[in-house]
């Protein structure tokens, strides 16, 4: 049988997510590879699809309906299309993580969640207890419905494929739900998830606007996504979309530096998949130093901005 991977994307390009969600699907060596991009004249995501290396199929369904990825309408589209996959594969994003659970209730499966590794077609690693245990889970569903952490997967190739683009019908609008409004946050800064470079700060910076003169101009420097703790989020020092942690973002860029956060294990469970991990921390007893690849102990006020003048 074959995969189905339903692509994150904007309705012009596919999100890099998408792309980790790919190698995943390969891994699970259940044959052809195929790629479902539901949206609203969403041409240029589909030819993006298209390329990505690894995909033999990409299956493009336009329909007013699925403008806002509204969760009950695209759940439609992957059910019309369902029965012909032995595997159906979300990226564990916000917009993956909503509808995965829709499609595995209607087809009357269980759903596979954030897994971080393939060992077979039917068997699955994923991380329990805050990332401090691996379970793996194995499926004798006809078809396995699975949210892929893609922090577990490197991404595959955007171009170099070659497959072919088949249109399928849109569904109708549900009813169910309706787009009212979104509010976007713009910054110039990399998103968290795709961010190669991520600056993080905890409650130890005391206040959103020290948060800002200290992490600021080390994230500007390094071209860096801003991150922080839950702590400091809690504080208000960050807003939520910033939150690096179990209940935040799962990151894994090549080099995370964690600048006043004790680490707590909520925390690292966001961010220890990080290739490389500098810790700044007055604190030499911090639980952030057992992961960290490089350790300082020093005040991060002192410190940070050392270190954005040797920058």
């Amino acid at each position: 049988m074959t995969v189905l991977v339903i692509a994150e994307h904007d309705h012009a390009t596919v999100k890099p997510a998408t792309l980790n969600t790919v190698t995943a699907a390969i891994a699970c060596q259940s044959g052809d590879v195929h790629v479902l991009v539901a949206g609203a004249n969403a041409a240029e995501a589909a030819a993006a699809a298209a390329k990505i290396a690894g995909v033999a199929k990409v299956i493009a369904a336009d329909s007013p309906s699925l403008a806002e990825n509204l969760a009950e309408n695209v759940a439609a589209q992957v059910l019309a299309i369902a029965k012909n996959y032995s595997h159906i594969l979300f990226p564990a994003t916000a917009n993956g993580k909503n509808v995965a659970p829709r499609v595995a209730a209607k087809l009357d499966v269980a759903q596979i969640s954030d897994i971080t590794k393939v060992d077979s077609p039917d068997t699955f690693e994923r991380p329990i207890y805050a990332g401090n245990a691996i379970a793996i889970v194995q499926s004798s569903d006809a078809i396995k419905v699975v949210t892929v952490r893609t922090t577990g997967f490197d991404a595959a190739a955007a171009t170099g494929g070659s497959a072919t683009v088949e249109n399928a019908e849109g569904v109708a609008d549900s009813g169910k739900s309706s787009f009212v409004g979104r509010e976007v946050t713009k910054s110039e800064r990399p998103e968290l998830t795709a961010a190669k470079i991520i600056v993080s700060g905890g409650r130890a910076l005391g206040s959103a606007e020290k948060f800002q003169e200290v992490m600021a101009p080390l994230a500007d420097k390094l071209n860096a996504g801003l991150g922080a703790s839950r702590a400091a989020v809690d504080a208000g020092y960050a807003p939520n979309d910033w939150q690096v942690g179990q209940t935040g973002k799962i990151v894994a860029p090549q080099l995370y530096i964690a600048c006043g956060i004790s680490g707590a294990i909520q925390h690292l469970a966001g961010m220890k998949d990080s290739k490389v991990i500098v810790a700044i921390n007055k604190d030499e007893e911090a639980p952030i130093f057992s992961v960290a690849d490089y350790g300082l102990v020093a005040d991060l006020f002192t410190a940070v901005p050392d270190l954005v003048k040797a920058l």
